[in-house]
Parts: C-alpha cells; sequence; structure tokens
C-alpha cells in the first residue's frame, strides 16, 4: 500500500466511520522515543552513567523488534522510585517533557489530533508509558482521555509497581477496551495511530488502523494486511522550509 499522510477521507461517509482516535506515544505523537530522551535528562543531572544508557539502549532494542520482558525491565527501573512522591515524579516529568519533548513532537501528529477533535471524535494517548510521562504530552495537545500503564501509588507514595496489567501488547488492548466502554464505542468505530509492531493485538481489533513510521516487522505485516501506512516524520522532513537557504 502506498505510503500517506492524507486523512481517511472515506470516515465521513462510512457506516463504522470512527468515533474514537487512539494515538500512541514514541515515534507517533512523538518523533523518537521518550525513553532516550528520559535518559538525556538524567545523565544531564548526573543521576546515570554510560553503562545505564547503553542497558536503556539495549532495552529499547529488545522492545523495537518484539522480544523485550516488559514486565521485568519496567519492575527493574520502577524499583529505584520506590518511596520517592507522586507529586515529585509529576513535577519532574514536566520539567522533562517542557526540556526534552515539547520539541519533538510531530507536527503531523498535532494536525490529526486537531482533525479528530474538530470532527468530534474522542482522542486518546495509547501508550505504554506510565501516567506521569503522558500526561503533559496530553495537555500539550488538548487530549483528554489517557490509555496507559499506571504506577501503583499508595498514601502519595510510589511502591514500586503497577497497577496491572501493563500497557504493553494485549494488556493495551485490555485498557482500550475499557475506555471504550466507558465512552459507550466500539472497537470498529475505533481508529489506532502506532509505530510498533508490540500493538498488534489493539491494531488487529479496531476498524480503522493506521500505522506510523512503522517498524519493519509492522510495515510487513501492514501491507500483508492491506492497512494504512503513513511516514510522518520522512514526510515532515522533506516539507519543512530549508532554513539554510534562508540565512
Amino acid at each position: 500500500m502506498t505510503s500517506q499522510c492524507e486523512p481517511d477521507t472515506h470516515w465521513s461517509m462510512s457506516v463504522n466511520a470512527p468515533v474514537v482516535a487512539l494515538f500512541d506515544m514514541d515515534r507517533t505523537l512523538v518523533d523518537t522515543h521518550t525513553a532516550k530522551l528520559y535518559v538525556r535528562f538524567q545523565r544531564e543531572l548526573g543521576e546515570i552513567g554510560a553503562f545505564e544508557a547503553m542497558r536503556t539502549s539495549y532495552w529499547l532494542f529488545q522492545y523495537t523488534i518484539g522480544i523485550i520482558d516488559a514486565k521485568q525491565v519496567a519492575l527493574h527501573v520502577l524499583e529505584g522510585y520506590r518511596g520517592k512522591r507522586d507529586a515529585w515524579l509529576v513535577e519532574r516529568c514536566q520539567r522533562w517533557f517542557q526540556s526534552h519533548v515539547r520539541g519533538c513532537v510531530s507536527s503531523i501528529g498535532r494536525a490529526r489530533v486537531r482533525e479528530h477533535l474538530r470532527a468530534g471524535h474522542a482522542v486518546a494517548i495509547a501508550t505504554s508509558a506510565v501516567r506521569q510521562i503522558a500526561e503533559p504530552l496530553a495537555r500539550e495537545l488538548s487530549i483528554p482521555h489517557l490509555v496507559c500503564s499506571e504506577l501503583e501509588v499508595r498514601d502519595g507514595e510510589l511502591t514500586g509497581s503497577f497497577n496491572w496489567p501493563l500497557c504493553y501488547g494485549q494488556g493495551k488492548r485490555e485498557r482500550a477496551e475499557a475506555l471504550l466502554r466507558s465512552l459507550g464505542a466500539r472497537l470498529e468505530q475505533t481508529a489506532f495511530y502506532t509505530d510498533s509492531i508490540t500493538d498488534l493485538p489493539l491494531l488487529e481489533a479496531v476498524g480503522h488502523p493506521i500505522v506510523v513510521n512503522p517498524d519493519l516487522r509492522l510495515r510487513r505485516a501492514a501491507k500483508q494486511r492491506g492497512w494504512l501506512i503513513e511516514d510522518w516524520i520522512a514526510t515532515a522532513a522533506a516539507t519543512a522550509p530549508d532554513t539554510a537557504t534562508q540565512r
């Protein structure tokens, strides 16, 4: 299927036109992996060294090819936050978003979110990231709903665990279905934008799967299934003003 970044204009004429739009975060609404940006933030603060940064890069590689033990990695990372105040993490993630993430938000993603909101659709970020990380992006884009991993908090403190399921793979589908039930919507009325093969369970369930900046495995799967493929990063780069010639 030919890649494109134009809205799916047949929606308005379809019996099953979407009433909900779900957007993944990393390499979809944000042009890169936010984990990389968070590691950069930690290194600038002097909190981690080169070894920890390399280990995160290895985990990201495993995530990209869909072989990571997401639960064990997430619990390992969370161990360092046990006992910290939730309010501290919320404020920290807001600072990190402003300094490292905001400039990486996809221009095409911004426009697509606005299109869905103007159409009256319910819009949500659907990400494996935790709420504290995803909320600043949701506020930036005026997205009212979040489907995400939820940290366990007791008396305002992080316990070092999650409220299960983790919003990853089948767990993301389960959490998305819970949101749809609360909205009175169905999977076949839902559009889902994502880049990752790990989101295959939800992509296969929705009525409007849209593959964005896909990894190689997801691109192959999308072509086999005839799904729409959009390359937002390449398109934005190709259409950006040539600032060098304007100086």
